[in-house]
């Protein structure tokens, strides 16, 4: 099944549905709008975000009349209660992601992330309209070393125990990696780095991360949407690379003569990331290029506290222990990037 299949398996998610997307004017709310706005069916797009000049762009980008724009805070119970008027489904992903601002700035990550995720929630359920919401969450809020990773998994469980409590809406997860060629992410970092004359830097050529596509991220959502039941958590199957063979590839594509630095890790950093525990992924159910881990088995107190479930347990699900892209196959991946595209031809 090719990329355009599986992005029309998808689309009923969203037909006829009016969608809220915190955080919409970031890398994957301009890439799930423009990939919604291009089929049939949506009814309406309401991007809510701080950043209004953002939203300016946006807006005149697609000029769209399915399209609007709430500037609004999470932290602001008020502007999300709102902005809940005649939505069906919330995208929440809005969050403060760069792990050196949650090592700096703990309590900032504590209020957006943690907080701003409950006041999400208790805007739906308060609404009496909104249907489903959807979490973005994090490979980082497994096994978290870092503020900004631990803030996101109390936002899961903040989820979890809302879907306990309620029946509508219905509240679920996903869980990616970084997405390739974001802001933010790597890709662009190394891109940067070259036009600047540098060396690319990399902390550790050996460290693994997975290698999603933007559009593999919006899929995932989506099957959320469509899929999701209570506590639901949805997680992609995602091959990995090394670090070393992603800078040695975006070194050949653009044809840099100033090669690659090894920096050594940073505090915060894992070697190798983690989507699904050990034990989530014993208690996963196999969707073919996903994994589902329902939490329906929580809902019960007694059961939770007095009972177990799983006897035997698999290694946890990692960039280490994944498929593993040997370089050519890296390189390909890389080149076929859209942003790697333009930025080829804009030199």
């Amino acid at each position: 099944m090719g990329p355009k299949d599986s992005h029309a398996r998808y689309a009923s998610a969203t037909h006829g549905k009016t969608i809220l997307i915190t955080g919409g004017t970031g890398s994957f709310g301009n890439a799930t709008v423009r990939r919604l706005l291009g089929q049939d069916g949506v009814k309406k797009i309401v991007v809510f975000s701080r950043d209004e000049e953002k939203q300016h762009r946006m807006r005149q980008m697609f000029r769209d009349e399915r399209l609007d724009f709430i500037v609004g805070d999470v932290r602001d119970t008020d502007a999300l209660f709102h902005a809940m008027r005649g939505i069906d489904v919330i995208f929440h992903a809005a969050a403060l992601k760069q792990v050196p601002t949650g090592e700096f700035y703990p309590l900032e990550m504590v209020k957006t992330n943690i907080i701003g995720t409950h006041n999400v929630i208790d805007a739906a359920v308060r609404s009496g309209v909104v249907q489903k919401v959807v979490l973005l969450s994090t490979d980082k809020a497994v096994y978290p070393i870092n503020a900004m990773g631990m803030s996101k998994a109390v936002a899961e469980k903040v989820v979890m125990a809302r879907a306990r409590a309620h029946i509508e809406p219905t509240f679920c997860t996903v869980r990616y990696g970084n997405v390739m060629a974001t802001r933010g992410s790597v890709i662009p970092l190394f891109i940067e780095q070259m036009k600047m004359g540098k060396p690319i830097t990399v902390t550790n050529p050996s460290m693994t991360r997975f290698m999603l596509s933007i559009d593999d991220a919006i899929d995932l959502v989506l099957l959320a949407i469509d899929k999701g039941e209570r506590g639901d958590l949805f997680v992609k199957k995602s091959p990995a690379s090394t670090i070393g063979d992603l800078a040695r590839a975006v070194v050949e594509i653009f044809g840099s003569k100033n090669g690659v630095e090894q920096i050594g890790m940073r505090a915060g950093e894992k070697l190798h990331e983690t989507l699904l525990t050990a034990l989530e992924l014993a208690r996963a159910e196999d969707l073919g290029d996903f994994y589902r881990i329902r939490n329906v088995a929580e809902y019960d107190y007694r059961k939770f506290y007095e009972e177990g479930a799983v006897n035997k347990l698999p290694a946890d699900f990692t960039s280490e222990n994944t498929r593993r892209l040997n370089y050519a196959e890296t390189k390909a991946l890389v080149a076929s990037l859209d942003e790697v595209k333009q930025e080829l031809a804009a030199r």
